[in-house]
């Protein structure tokens, strides 16, 4: 393993992972940012390809905040029942989507501080809505392909998902916070897996703590 000062080993890596994975960004389907954010409630600790297949027809059925805020409960829990914990998710959806329709006239709101107040969204889905579906950059949003490569890569020793984001911002230029966190999810994917990674093809294998100690 090449061993590298931390500013200049995540730029190498993200300039390989760029041009392996080009265009990188969220995989949830979404046309706005409530879509986007309802889609990111439902990926936590669930796989975006079945968050996908749930919510085309969920986001024709229910389009706006109010469509949330009142559904019926147990309708709005057999329409996701297919996602890892549906019905506490479908609790937090029609809580969202009220507080949204009272305190923000059914729009989703654009700052962390309002977002991290709603019920089910910590910083990482909160930083993918305001990062995806507004264009502003205010985090790193780190899910558990993001806490996995940190910390084999050697970009941080903490494993807390706030401290690993404090991490990922002290040691990458702000212009590339919104790719670092997409790269990172995309290659733990495809590559990268927590059980076996394929570190004998990954291009990132001379650069890489864990692939030296294998």
């Amino acid at each position: 393993m090449v061993l590298l000062d931390n500013h200049k080993h995540i730029e190498i890596i993200i300039s390989r992972l760029r041009k392996q994975y080009p265009g990188a960004k969220t995989e949830l389907l979404h046309k706005n940012p409530l879509e986007l954010l309802i889609a990111t409630v439902l990926s936590a600790q669930a796989t975006d390809k079945s968050v996908n297949k749930v919510t085309p027809i969920l986001f024709s059925k229910y389009k706006y905040t109010n469509d949330f805020a009142d559904a019926d409960f147990s309708e709005l829990q057999e329409d996701i029942k297919t996602i890892n914990f549906y019905k506490t998710k479908a609790k937090n959806i029609k809580k969202i989507c009220t507080i949204l329709e009272i305190e923000f006239r059914g729009m989703v709101p654009n700052t962390m501080d309002e977002l991290v107040r709603l019920p089910g969204v910590a910083r990482k889905t909160a930083n993918v809505v305001l990062t995806e579906g507004y264009g502003i950059i205010d985090g790193i949003a780190v899910d558990t392909h993001v806490t996995r490569l940190s910390e084999r890569l050697g970009l941080t020793e903490n494993t807390d998902p706030k401290k690993i984001e404090k991490d990922l911002m002290n040691i990458a230029n702000k212009n590339d916070w919104r790719d670092i966190s997409n790269l990172l999810i995309l290659h733990g994917r495809a590559v990268c897996s927590a059980k076996k990674p394929n570190c004998k093809d990954c291009l990132l294998n001379d650069i890489c703590k864990s692939a030296f100690k294998a």
